[in-house]
Order: C-alpha cells, then sequence, then structure tokens
C-alpha cells in the first residue's frame, strides 16, 4: 500500500464544499450516478472498436445497513494508477491557487466559476456524507485494478484492489447522521427526482414476497430510462406527452398546446414545453417556485425552479429543457451567468411566442379561454421584452364597449374597424366594465361611435405605458382625449360647449366655480365630452390616471397628487339652473355647495375616494329636503 498527500488542502476545501456550496446532502447520490453515467458512456464509444469491452451497461446501487456503507458501482470505463491519482487525488491540478481563489469569491457573493468538469469536484461531494471513501477501479481492456481510500483529509492510499471486472465501486462509510441513505426508499426516492431519465439502469437489490409469501431478493431497476422529450415525435401517443405534463405539474387539465423544440450548433439544447388550458390554483399563491420547467443536463435532473430559462412573463409554461453542455456552478443547483442561458432564453422565447400566436390565429376560442387565464402575465411582457415587443402587444385581447362583456379584440382588429375619423386609439382604465360603461368618460365617444379598449385588470396602466402607440396610432385615455371635430355628432357638443363658455352667464358660473375649488382644481370649463352626466374630471396628457393612483395607495407606494381639470356639461339643466342663481345672486351659498357637490359627484362618477364622505351625506340629505318640501 502506498500512501500520498492530496496536491491541495483537502480539508479546507472539503469544509468549504460541505458547508457553502451545496444546499442538501442527497446531491451526492446524483453527482455519484451521473459519473457512472459518464464513465459507461465513454466506456460505450471505446466499444465500437473494442468488442470485447463490456455490453450490458449498468450502474448498482448496494446498500449495507450492517456495514454502514452504501456503494455505487458501474461497468463503465474505469481507472488506471495515474488515472485515480490524477483524478482523485488532485483536486483542482490546473493550479490550487486559481481554485481556491475562485471558491472565495464565490463565498463572497461573486460569480461562481465554473467548475464542473473542470476541478472534477462532484465526486467529494460524497464526503458530505461519508467520512470515509473507498475506490476499487479496473481499466476497460485492461487487467490490473486499484484501491483508493481516503478519510478526506490530508492524504490518501493507494493499493492493488481486487476487482476483477472492468468499471469503477464507490465506497462510502456513511456518517451516524446519514445512515437514512441506507433506507431503499430513500435511495429509490432520489434517484427517480434527480436520474430518472439516465439512458443506463440503475439497479438495486430489495427484498419482495414470493407466490409463497417468502422473502426473497429481487433485482430493481429504479430509473424510468425514457426521456420522452429525446424519442421521436412519431413514437410517442399524444395521452403519453398528456400524461407527461400531468406527472411534471401536479395537475390534471390537458395542455392547450406542446412544443417539441431542439437545437443544434453552438448552443445545443432539446426542450419539451407545454401551454396550460387552465391556471393552477396555487398560480398566485406567495412563495411558489417560479415556473414548472424542470432543467436537465445530459438527462440528469438540476433544478425544477430554474430561473433565466424562460422570462418571468411565461412562468406558466411547463416542460423541461435538456443541455448537453450547459456549464454549471460547483454544486450544479445554480446555473452560471453565461450567454448560453441567454441563448437558451431568445430561441424559447421565441418559439413559444410563435405557439400563441398560431393559437390566436387558428384556435381563436381556446386562445381565449387561455388568454382570460394568462393574459395578465402576457401584459406583464409588454412591458419587460423590448426584444419581442410587437409579437406581444399582437398577442392581447381586449374587451371593447362597442362588443359585449368576454367578447375581445386585438389591436389590430381594433384598428381595422375604426371608422375614417377617428384618429387615435381610446382606452379607459378602472376597476371594472360595469364601472366604466357608466362613466361620463364614455358618453361622448358613445354619441360619436368610437370604440373603446375597456381596461379594468390592475396590469393595464402599466400596458398603455408600454404601448404607447399602436401602427402609428397614439393610445390616449378618454379621460384625456380631444376627439376630432370631423365627427358630426362631436361637432354639436362641441359647439356647445363653446358657446356657453362664451356666454357672460357661463363666464360667471365658471369664474365662480374656479373661486370656491380653487384648491382642489387646477381649471373648471365647459366640455363637450359629456352627453348625460353633469361633470367629470379629466387630466393632462401627462398626469397620472386616477385609476393609477388608488393602485399605487393599496399598494403602499407613494402617489404624487395632482390636480385635475373640473368639466361640466352645459346641456344639463343642474348647470343651465346654476348658471341662472349665479346672474341672479352671485353670492348665494347654495353656490359653493352645489359647486363642491360638482366635484364630489365627478370623483365619485370615476371610483375616486371623496375627501370628506360625511360633509357630502350631509349635503345630499339638505338637497333632499329641499326637494321634498316643495313637493309637498
Amino acid at each position: 500500500m502506498e500512501n500520498r498527500v492530496f496536491q491541495t488542502e483537502v480539508k479546507q476545501l472539503l469544509h468549504m464544499m460541505i458547508h457553502s456550496i451545496y444546499s442538501n446532502k442527497e446531491i451526492f447520490l446524483r453527482e455519484l450516478i451521473a459519473n457512472a453515467a459518464d464513465a459507461i458512456d465513454k466506456a460505450r464509444f471505446e466499444s465500437l472498436t473494442n468488442p470485447e469491452f463490456s455490453q450490458d451497461w449498468e450502474i448498482r446501487i448496494s446498500p449495507d445497513k450492517t456495514a454502514g456503507t452504501l456503494t455505487i458501482s458501474d461497468n463503465g470505463i474505469g481507472m488506471t494508477k495515474d488515472e485515480i491519482i490524477k483524478n482523485l487525488g488532485t483536486i483542482a491540478h490546473s493550479g490550487t491557487k486559481a481554485f481556491m481563489e475562485a471558491m472565495q469569491n464565490a463565498k463572497e457573493g461573486q460569480s461562481s466559476p465554473e467548475l464542473i468538469g473542470q476541478f472534477g469536484v462532484g465526486f467529494y461531494s460524497a464526503f458530505m456524507v461519508a467520512d470515509k471513501v473507498t475506490v476499487e477501479s479496473c481499466k476497460a481492456g485492461g487487467k490490473e485494478a486499484v484501491r483508493w481510500e481516503s478519510s478526506g483529509e490530508e492524504s490518501f492510499s493507494i493499493a492493488e484492489g481486487t476487482r476483477t471486472s472492468q468499471g469503477t465501486s464507490i465506497t462510502l462509510h456513511l456518517k451516524d447522521d446519514a445512515k437514512e441513505y441506507l433506507e431503499n426508499w430513500q435511495i429509490s426516492t432520489i434517484v427517480k427526482k434527480y436520474s430518472d431519465f439516465i439512458e443506463h439502469p440503475v439497479k438495486m437489490l430489495q427484498t419482495v414476497k414470493d407466490k409463497d409469501g417468502k422473502d426473497i431478493m429481487e433485482d430493481k431497476v429504479l430509473n424510468s430510462r425514457t426521456a420522452i422529450w429525446l424519442r421521436p415525435q412519431s413514437e410517442v401517443k399524444d395521452e403519453e406527452y398528456t400524461s407527461f405534463y400531468n406527472h411534471l405539474t401536479g395537475h390534471y387539465d390537458e395542455p392547450i398546446a406542446r412544443i417539441n423544440y431542439s437545437a443544434e450548433g453552438a448552443t445545443e439544447f432539446k426542450a419539451l414545453l407545454y401551454i396550460p388550458s387552465q391556471c393552477p390554483f396555487d398560480f398566485h399563491f406567495p412563495g411558489r417556485k417560479s415556473t414548472d420547467l424542470q432543467l436537465y443536463i445530459r438527462r440528469v435532473f438540476i433544478s425544477d425552479d430554474c430561473k433565466g430559462l424562460v422570462p418571468n412573463y411565461l412562468r406558466f409554461v411547463a416542460g423541461v429543457v435538456d443541455s448537453s453542455d450547459l456549464p454549471l456552478n460547483i454544486s450544479r443547483e445554480t446555473l452560471q451567468d453565461n450567454p448560453m442561458i441567454g441563448k437558451i432564453n431568445k430561441a424559447v422565447t421565441k418559439r413559444i411566442l410563435t405557439e400563441l400566436d398560431n393559437l390566436l390565429k387558428n384556435k381563436r376560442e381556446e386562445y381565449t379561454e387561455f388568454f382570460k387565464n394568462f393574459g395578465p402575465q402576457l401584459k406583464e411582457g409588454t412591458h419587460e421584452d423590448y426584444a419581442n415587443a410587437e409579437k406581444l402587444r399582437n398577442l392581447l385581447l381586449f374587451e371593447t364597449l362597442n362588443k359585449p362583456a368576454a367578447e375581445y379584440s386585438t389591436l389590430k382588429e381594433y384598428v381595422a374597424a375604426m371608422p375614417a375619423d377617428q384618429k387615435e386609439i381610446y382606452y379607459m382604465t378602472g376597476d371594472s366594465r360595469e364601472y366604466m360603461e357608466a362613466s361620463p368618460h364614455i358618453e361622448s365617444f358613445k354619441k360619436a361611435g368610437y370604440d373603446v379598449l375597456m381596461m379594468h385588470e390592475p396590469i393595464d396602466e402599466w400596458v398603455v405605458q408600454a404601448i404607447p402607440e399602436y401602427e402609428g396610432k397614439k393610445l390616449v385615455s378618454v379621460a384625456k382625449a380631444k376627439i376630432s371635430a370631423d365627427s358630426a355628432a362631436m361637432k354639436e357638443l362641441n359647439e356647445k360647449a363653446e358657446k356657453a363658455a362664451q356666454e357672460q352667464g357661463g363666464k360667471d358660473l365658471i369664474s365662480k366655480i374656479k373661486e370656491v375649488l380653487a384648491d382642489k382644481v387646477k381649471d373648471v370649463r365647459f366640455s363637450g365630452a359629456m352627453t348625460e352626466s353633469v361633470s367629470r374630471l379629466s387630466g393632462e396628457e401627462n398626469d397620472p390616471s386616477p385609476h393609477m393612483q388608488r393602485i399605487m395607495k393599496a399598494l403602499n407606494q407613494p402617489v404624487m397628487e395632482v390636480k385635475r381639470i373640473l368639466e361640466l356639461n352645459p346641456s344639463h339643466p343642474l348647470i343651465s339652473g346654476l348658471t341662472k342663481l349665479v346672474e341672479k345672486d352671485p353670492a348665494n351659498p347654495k353656490v359653493s355647495e352645489y359647486a363642491e357637490l360638482l366635484y364630489d359627484q365627478a370623483l365619485l362618477a370615476e371610483g375616486s375616494p371623496l375627501p370628506d364622505p360625511a360633509k357630502f351625506a350631509k349635503r345630499a340629505a339638505s338637497l333632499m329636503a329641499e326637494s321634498i318640501e316643495k313637493e309637498i
């Protein structure tokens, strides 16, 4: 037996790895199985020219509760003495100092280095659960076996091994707090989670009952080995795809669409993606994982919550992405900040948006149901994904004033239906369609026959900021719009407003109301925007909408208070009466009360809270009492 000292400060290194890099101990089994699969792949390649190499490839797990050991063996390529010293005796043989510096930087919050493969540290995850590790290996085509053993401190020993067949066996002498990994159910669970789709069978002897009820040992394959995304589509039935989707998500709806994608070239990966038809019950729960999209590398499970593979607004997409060469950090638990991630993201996003566009064009009813569930997420994308802004705009659906509730139009359809004299795209935001339909802001648009996008989701306030125009036409809020006088209906309304503003009685009324409301509004004017309501509050082009202000307040965010413009309907009987009242007695205290009521009424009409509800109630009660007295 030969004793050697590690070429690196292994004790310090292992302490850093165990306590700083891996977030859960069970990762060790994934790493050792992945290494065994790599060794078999190398041997299988060599067997093309060396038919005497083993052909019946397998990975075997052997727990021994009596000895307290867990053995992972394979019949892969194996190692010679020199190879085992190089691979297991020298961590970071490309430079201890560089390795330790990279590790220290990772601990200090910098980007973790690309260590898997370069340093071969996956094997050393075994020391998280073992206080001693023994390796027996025999090189394929060779005759001499070698035995490596270490407690993971300063040294390791090399001796002649007893293994007679090609491959490697790794025996872990488990620590007292890791004996749970000797339980069959625990081993099976970990293999199913991380290595279910490894191409080679992962076997383990288990105790079962025979037909006479006696205990016998039977070989069980723990992994399914069938990576459905790698099989030709022609060989996979639709029900198999659906079953896999249900397995991935834990939901039992049928996806609305399935995407099989294969990328070759500089970035190679395969993807099987699903677009759900229904919103999962926990989709909006706090703490829910970001997606149902799983990341695999060469069939080895890496993460089911892998941020960066798709943009956040596509978090409803489920499926798998399997890369053959994606760089990882030392633990394989966190993706490197690597350009390849961006390339995968870009390719997958483009393919998903193309599929959604196909659904919109060819399966409108199904797409509409999908949009009811996930429309807010697509709307997020208009504010986040500038590269795909045009595609996203074309995927959005909106209710409109001229269509019944739950009937939707795209922006393209809205523009195509615009009258020749309509120059802009009009929209309204609010808490509900019912409220918006009764709003004074909508009245003149009804009269002119113009359609209005009815936006009643909180996210819509950000959507209109992200889409200032579409096909050369500006999106304008009905509360700020100045409808073109080309419309015959609007000409009549505007002429009445202009006439009222020029008459002395109208001027006196406006002046009086401005005086009363000087601390609440920036201006008072007559307007042709209303046909039924007596007043409304409007804003300048860059003013935040009242709906946006209410949302920000609900989120406890600072809100800029902006004075609004009080607009009056000159054709309303109340305005005519107020005009006469001011002409008769400008100092009448009732004028001030009515002015305050007009302002409060406009606030209520737009859904904004009243500054003094109690005072409003008293004024309204007083007016009702006066009206009743006249009727008695």
